[in-house]
């Protein structure tokens, strides 16, 4: 009732129908209170339809449901003009359904490969294959794959290890062959993220590209390997697992003999311009064609074919992968919410049960962008103290 004083039509409609209830258009007085249509009319008064949409959306009876059922709910008692879109603003800006609701749309961020070197053993990848049974003393290995030929090595390695240990074996086994890198990709390993790692390569003139925490698929090249290298061993050592560093040697030359749809040739024809050996059998022997011949030779020319290959097979990868994505814009100053893996709920703040508690938390304002990159702050400075603050868009 006080919200029809500041209301000029609804004076109008009350002066009206005091006198003649219900009218034409279809409104009514009933109690002192103005009905279009068997519905209480809202027209005008701003708080009290905020004050509605609150109370039959964020009350238990309510449920913080979305918004058709929140829209419907609202609309068998009250109606005003623009109704609709209120209701889906107030749905859409609830706090605690973007924490606590899963996001029923298309995965977040289009794919963004890293791009194609121009040389084999410009850009290699690292990582770890962990909790190997012990074989000869070891019980780890390190994966080291190259980005342009897909070359790899596989070196067994035995906890603990550090940092010196990790660099030494690098340099006894791959930068003898290879040279120093432009660039190394890995995950935020302790060994990687060390200083002693970090400065012996800068000195080295190699830039270290670091995935963002939880985020594998950066590097999902060492990981697609990592997969081929641990089927082999299921294959071989299933009856006896304490014998996988014997087969190392095997399964590497295994692996860099196999065909790569994106190569079009195995990463040891990219690398070494030939094919392999198999049963003293030299297939480029038998070769007659001299057009082939003539393009094993020219290495410059098989390189950037092996790149347009590359960058063929990360342009399908690309269309395939963001069939199921959708793309995402920020700006710096927005406000953002993070979506934490279960295991590092716990990093926010403890929780005696983290099936119940939110999926999201924040907000968080952004104070940087980069390409592939947020950088964020959050007014919980408990952030900052117990998790890296760079995340994935």
């Amino acid at each position: 009732m006080e919200g029809y004083s500041a209301n000029a039509k609804a004076q109008s409609l009350l002066a009206e129908l005091s006198l003649h209830s219900p009218n034409a258009a279809g409104f009514a007085l009933k109690g002192g209170i103005i009905y279009f249509h068997d519905k209480v009319w809202l027209e005008g008064n701003c708080p009290l339809q905020l004050k509605v949409i609150h109370a039959l959306h964020d009350i238990a009876s309510g449920g913080y449901s979305g918004f058709p059922v929140t829209y419907r709910r609202i609309s068998q008692l009250f109606t005003w003009i623009g109704m609709k879109t209120h209701i889906k603003e107030f749905v859409q800006s609830c706090e605690v359904c973007q924490q606590a609701k899963l996001e029923r749309v298309r995965y977040p961020g289009l794919l963004q490969p890293l791009p194609v070197p121009s040389q084999a053993w410009q850009v290699v990848s690292m990582d770890f294959i962990e909790g190997l049974p012990r074989s000869a003393s070891f019980n780890c290995i390190l994966v080291v794959v190259d980005k342009l030929s897909k070359y790899a090595h596989f070196l067994a390695l035995s906890h603990p290890f550090t940092a010196q240990k990790v660099a030494l074996l690098y340099m006894n086994n791959v930068y003898k062959l290879r040279g120093m890198p432009q660039s190394i990709i890995s995950d935020r390993d302790k060994i990687f993220t060390c200083l002693f790692w970090q400065e012996l390569f800068k000195l080295n003139g190699t830039h270290l590209k670091m995935s963002s925490d939880y985020h594998p698929q950066t590097d999902g090249q060492t990981e697609r390997v990592n997969q081929c290298l641990k089927t082999y061993l299921h294959f071989f050592v299933h009856a006896c697992p304490s014998k996988w560093s014997e087969w190392l040697a095997l399964v590497e030359f295994w692996y860099n003999t196999c065909f790569h749809s994106a190569l079009n040739k195995s990463p040891f024809e990219v690398l070494y311009g030939h094919s392999p050996r198999h049963f003293g059998i030299d297939s480029s022997a038998t070769c007659q064609g001299r057009d082939l011949e003539q393009w094993l030779r020219d290495r410059g020319l098989m390189l950037k074919l092996i790149q347009q290959h590359l960058n063929w097979a990360q342009q399908r990868m690309k269309i395939q992968a963001d069939k199921s994505r959708s793309g995402r814009t920020f700006a710096v100053g927005d406000q953002v919410y993070l979506k934490l893996q279960p295991y590092v709920q716990t990093s926010v703040a403890t929780r005696s049960c983290r099936k119940l508690s939110f999926r999201y938390f924040g907000p968080f304002k952004i104070l940087e962008l980069s390409v592939r990159l947020l950088i964020v702050f959050s007014y919980l400075t408990l952030l900052l103290y117990t998790m890296y603050f760079m995340f994935h868009s």
